[in-house]
């Protein structure tokens, strides 16, 4: 194989896009962590973005394009983008049946397994009739971008496309395939919920590829040991290897670094500005703050009944501290989710209606996606809660510390991914230990200053250490490294 991770056009492929086109014509940053990863590797150096269309004007302009577009995110970049339309219904069962929730639930161990999931035929049809031809329509594409090229390398994104790598190589097994997976990997025995044939399809689909990767040693581990205990396999977990159809699989990790220079240059601009003089002509003594998307596995209903107990346990901190949350609901078609937002907004009535008194709201909920709002934030908390029951990496964790100027303290679930590199500066917390949670944030309110500085300026040093660029080079720098090992 030639100098593949630097000479051979290079194919990235994903669920979403970096921009949805709106009914106007106009466009929407795609959204979501995996979308901010991969902008800065489009930026990187010149690709072809492969994602499924998210909005009627998608389908439209990929029916009117048939190859790629050219496309500017308001976010800023250009990208050449194939956008790919499947059918309706097969999307549903993709999306909204197997890869959320049942995918999503096995790899951050949300299912109560005495009562969810059961599979019947539905689960098993979203499988067959919507997984597989979503991802089959995009590993067509993907065949045809490569078409004619000599070693071409294909990047491919989560857990939306565990079986299109099978299907690239089964057409051209000339094919340099990467597989980076953005969430956790859990250990074996969560995957046991599948039917052995469907997590047998999805097994021998991430393993079609030369590469994969993951945020920590831990996921990395994690994916080793569910190749030896559920597909029999040979591994090396010394040099992260899967021995699988007479080839050697490489397992890797590539912690995902922040764009400190983007994040700062956003955290200084007008708006946010705007939005930090009115956080701060509102603020109390103190303030603590989350900034998560509304899903379960970010347990925000453990968060807010923490902050409950401290408010029993310390009521000399009533009336002194504010706990916004910024919560951007979440896969609100997906039953579980919807219940889930209703039961964050009942427990923050409860709590605001214990505590709170005329002039004073404990926590103030804000269901919406503002980053110049959640940025002004950022700069002026206390202490930043991030206790995710698990967590692929958790950027979040990384964004407030980098441009924070009050000594805020991080607590930081041991869950995330973060914590393997920001645990030695950050509070650790278990999730789950509510008490625990409530005497680790008087512990951080109540923090001596030199302190608190010492231990933002270690996230700080860590966090600007290596950018997007760096994650992308090692990556690529593996690729090359695999192709001349043959």
């Amino acid at each position: 194989m030639t100098d593949s991770g630097a000479k051979a056009p290079l194919v990235l492929v994903s669920n979403r896009g970096p921009v949805a086109f709106q009914d106007d014509g106009s466009t929407v940053r795609g959204t979501g962590g995996l979308v901010t990863a991969l902008t800065g590797l489009a930026s990187h150096r010149p690709v072809t973005w492969i994602a499924s269309t998210m909005t009627p004007m998608d389908a439209v302009r990929a029916r009117e394009a048939n190859g790629p577009i050219t496309v500017r995110s308001p976010a800023g970049g250009e990208y050449q983008v194939r956008y790919v339309a499947s059918d309706p219904d097969a999307y549903e069962g993709f999306y909204s049946v197997f890869a959320n929730p049942m995918l999503w639930f096995i790899q951050h161990y949300l299912w109560d397994l005495s009562n969810a999931p059961d599979i019947r035929s539905n689960e098993v049809a979203a499988f067959h009739d919507g997984y597989q031809v979503v991802n089959a329509d995009l590993a067509r594409v993907v065949v045809e971008e490569i078409e004619g090229i000599e070693d071409p390398v294909v990047m491919v994104h989560d857990y939306h496309l565990y079986t299109l790598p099978a299907m690239v190589r089964a057409a051209r097994p000339d094919v340099f395939l990467s597989h980076f997976v953005h969430i956790p990997w859990t250990q074996s025995d969560a995957w046991r919920v599948l039917p052995s044939a469907v997590r047998n399809t999805l097994y021998e689909g991430i393993l079609a590829n030369d590469i994969i990767g993951f945020h920590t040693t831990s996921y990395k581990r994690n994916f080793l040991q569910c190749c030896r205990d559920l597909m029999d396999l040979e591994v090396d977990f010394q040099r992260g290897l899967v021995h699988f159809q007479g080839r050697e699989v490489w397992v890797r990790e590539y912690p995902l670094p922040i764009d400190a220079g983007a994040t700062r240059q956003i955290a200084s601009s007008s708006r946010v500005h705007k939005f930090e003089v009115e956080l701060l002509r509102r603020r109390r003594d103190h303030l603590i703050l989350r900034v998560d998307r509304a899903d379960l596995s970010k347990n925000v209903l453990r968060g807010f009944s923490a902050f409950d107990l401290f408010l029993d346990q310390h009521p000399e901190f009533r009336e002194r501290v504010t706990f916004i949350a910024q919560l951007m609901p979440s896969r609100t078609d997906v039953p579980e989710y919807a219940e889930y937002l209703e039961k964050i907004e009942a427990l923050v009535a409860v709590v605001n209606h214990r505590h709170g008194t005329p002039d004073w709201m404990p926590i103030q909920l804000k269901l919406r996606d503002d980053l110049d709002e959640a940025m002004a934030a950022y700069k002026n908390y206390d202490v930043l809660l991030v206790n995710a029951m698990f967590d692929g990496m958790n950027l979040v964790a990384k964004e407030g510390p980098l441009v924070n100027e009050r000594g805020g303290v991080s607590l930081l679930s041991e869950n995330t991914g973060a914590h393997e590199e920001l645990g030695e500066y950050a509070i650790s917390v278990n999730p789950f230990d509510i008490q625990e949670l409530a005497t680790c944030i008087h512990a951080a309110l109540t923090m001596e200053t030199e302190e608190r500085e010492r231990r933002l300026a270690g996230l700080k040093e860590i966090v600007t250490a290596r950018d997007p660029g760096d994650w992308i080079d090692e990556q690529l720098a593996d690729i090359r490294a695999k192709g001349a090992a043959g």
